[in-house]
């Protein structure tokens, strides 16, 4: 799909792995442009516009970025709030990874009138309720983006739809899982592949797997049967249905979301849907699908940045989301202590020392509910809590009016 108008203008908040490869995308797709991006080190966001050879000036207000787009630059921005408060672009894509900023870079971008292309999935997911309200009241979009498992997934699910299966569950392929990685014990993996540490800490304790997997219940109405989800080792993607009992699972016809630990072929998404109809499963036999009921249904590859542009096309100039959480909080990911803490220690965050993130239904949570893992940093502890124990937001001292705290609110009470 291509623009049927002049480039489509985006700035890029966020030049992590992520941002940059979006800055790469968008300089060979054509349709879109990236007039302007923002990082906290300043430095590196002009070495990565050097690198792919783009012409760029440093801007500090809204008046020196129109004067840099005209001069046929980009604009670098030092603060993430001026450059979404900015004129001159269609959409913003928030790509951060950052919670408290994060969420106020999405405020601002959408109270100013520009869509909002979500490439933060923990600021998704804790706020999305309130952006898409915001987003409506603005006559905006506010997306999660495609490329990520999640926007992938969302595909998937609406090609069973499509071809009449009933989604039965949708699924991660995770490679390697240690519910105890930190900053520290990830350093060697990280170093190899070039990723912050806490980020690839999150990845190897689970806790981004189980984000994104809210961020699809959420948009989809989607259960997890268990906290945390099963996820049995599977060998090949195809023998999913031997490692997890569809029949006793798939309660009420309610459908859930789950993951396999290092299936083959690695790097993918899956989804089992379900067919009792005599000549359909014959076909799909035919069609080398199997005997059914249950029928898996699988993409080996998600590709990120370079498969995002349509989703900030679509936002554009369709005006239609890929993914938002209409469902409201049907989940959410909780933390839970990765060592025995005490009283008066300090909780780090996403992929800490201090905790790990499990997805759950919030209609478990009853009168004592966890404290959401994208909440769990700079609070401290008002009891001891064991290793592997649920933190309960009782358990915890915290400002309620703490930015993320307050933007978590008016999420949580779109769906009260």
């Amino acid at each position: 799909m291509q623009s049927d108008k002049k480039n489509i203008r985006i700035g890029i908040i966020g030049l992590g792995a992520m941002g940059k490869g979006l800055v790469y995308q968008t300089k060979i797709t054509k349709g879109i442009q990236t007039v302007a991006v923002c990082d906290s080190d300043t430095k590196k966001a002009c070495a990565i516009l050097r690198e792919f050879e783009l012409e760029y000036a440093i801007a500090k207000s809204d008046a020196d970025m129109g004067r840099i787009i005209d001069e046929g630059k980009i604009a670098v921005f030092e603060d993430g709030e001026a450059l979404a408060a900015a004129g001159g672009m269609d959409a913003v894509v928030e790509a951060t990874g950052t919670i408290i900023q994060g969420g106020q870079y999405c405020e601002r971008t959408l109270v100013s009138g520009k869509h909002l292309i979500l490439m933060n999935s923990e600021a998704d997911l804790i706020y999305g309720p309130y952006l898409s309200r915001l987003a409506d009241e603005h006559h905006v979009v506010c997306t999660s983006i495609d490329g990520d498992q999640y926007g992938v997934l969302k595909h998937l699910t609406h090609d069973l739809a499509l071809w009449g299966f009933a989604l039965v569950m949708a699924g991660n392929m995770k490679g390697f899982l240690d519910r105890y990685a930190n900053p520290a014990s990830i350093i060697h993996e990280a170093d190899i592949r070039n990723l912050d540490y806490k980020a690839c800490a999150s990845y190897t304790d689970g806790t981004k797997l189980n984000i994104e997997m809210a961020l699809l219940s959420n948009a989809l109405g989607l259960v997890t049967t268990v906290p945390g989800m099963h996820g049995p080792a599977c060998g090949d993607i195809t023998d999913v249905p031997s490692v997890l009992d569809f029949g006793a699972l798939w309660q009420e016809g309610k459908p859930f979301v789950d993951y396999v630990l290092g299936a083959k072929p690695g790097g993918g998404v899956f989804a089992i849907g379900y067919c009792d109809n005599p000549y359909q499963r014959d076909m799909l036999k035919y069609y080398k699908m199997g005997g059914g009921p249950f029928y898996t249904f699988y993409r080996p590859y998600h590709l990120c940045h370079i498969e995002a542009m349509a989703s900030i096309m679509n936002a554009v100039l369709k005006n239609e989301t890929l993914l938002r959480p209409d469902a409201g909080f049907v989940t959410n990911v909780y933390a839970y202590a990765k060592k025995n803490l005490k009283a008066g220690d300090e909780l780090d965050g996403i992929g800490g020392f201090a905790c790990y993130g499990l997805i759950e239904n919030r209609a478990d949570q009853g009168a004592s509910p966890g404290i959401p893992i994208c909440l769990a940093d700079r609070v401290f502890l008002k009891k001891d809590v064991r290793k592997d124990e649920k933190i309960r937001l009782s358990d915890v001292l915290f400002d309620p009016e703490r930015p993320d705290f307050r933007l978590f609110a008016l999420a949580q009470g779109e769906f009260r």
